[in-house]
């Protein structure tokens, strides 16, 4: 992919293929990088896959917490619904949730899709988190509520500031989940925009000719901001999976 984007389209079917060839050009990103309108895409993405991140772990955290330290009627019911939302293939939903934004006149608003996406992100989000605070011991919360404390105090002061692992495993989880979605992203926008980046991308492909540079290119400024979160916060992304998985 990163070969390719460096090619003129010309070269790309050449044979014998070469990762670096004579007509080696920064053309395709120089194109991106000129077009308002591709640029447009990433600050779409940027925006709704920052949003849902951040509106997911706010609420992810409330439930969580609540699920994991009080019992309340109907608590393993709807642990039961949490759960089965994630067995629901969102494909089915993809008809059912264009009438209802269209209907709430959220159709190809930053609204729509954030909200749409918080559906398919929340669910995960609070099992992993709900696991995570398991793992955490009730006697922390004793002795900080002998001193005075509420809840709130206990949750924002004591356990997240320890649940580093687990907020940052979800929040890698969400973002990658909003950035790289397409269906709902192509169903439920209808101007460029709003359009984001894996629509950006398939707007590349024409009927008769495709522009396999700048889709490659396109392609790889994309990939970035997974690798870049990935790879900066690999060892607590692993540490909370792992220890989400332990208790739920």
């Amino acid at each position: 992919m990163l070969s390719t984007s460096f090619k003129p389209n010309g070269q790309v079917f050449a044979w014998p293929p070469k990762l670096i060839t004579a007509d080696f050009t920064f053309d395709s990103y120089l194109a991106i990088f000129a077009d308002g309108e591709k640029l447009r895409f990433f600050l779409n993405s940027y925006v709704v896959a920052g949003a849902v991140t951040v509106l997911t772990l706010l609420a992810s955290v409330l439930a969580a917490y609540a699920l994991s330290r009080y019992e309340f009627p109907l608590k393993r019911a709807l642990n039961v619904v949490i759960i089965s939302v994630q067995a629901v293939p969102p494909i089915t939903l993809l008809i059912p949730y264009f009438g209802l934004v269209v209907t709430l006149g959220l159709y190809d608003t930053y609204a729509g899709l954030i909200l749409t996406y918080m559906v398919f992100t929340l669910p995960y989000a609070i099992i992993m988190m709900t696991g995570y605070f398991n793992t955490l011991p009730k006697e922390l919360d004793e002795a900080v509520m002998v001193d005075g404390a509420g809840p709130l105090t206990i949750l924002f002061r004591i356990l997240l500031p320890i649940s580093v692992p687990g907020l940052v495993s979800v929040g890698v989880y969400t973002f990658m989940i909003a950035w790289n979605e397409y269906l709902f992203a192509l169903t439920l926008t209808r101007t460029n925009e709003m359009r984001t980046v894996p629509i950006g991308i398939q707007l590349l492909m024409g009927q008769h000719s495709y522009d396999w540079s700048q889709i490659m290119a396109m392609s790889i400024l994309g990939s970035i901001p997974i690798l870049v979160l990935f790879t900066f916060f690999q060892r607590y992304f692993l540490s909370g999976m792992s220890a989400g998985a332990v208790k739920a």
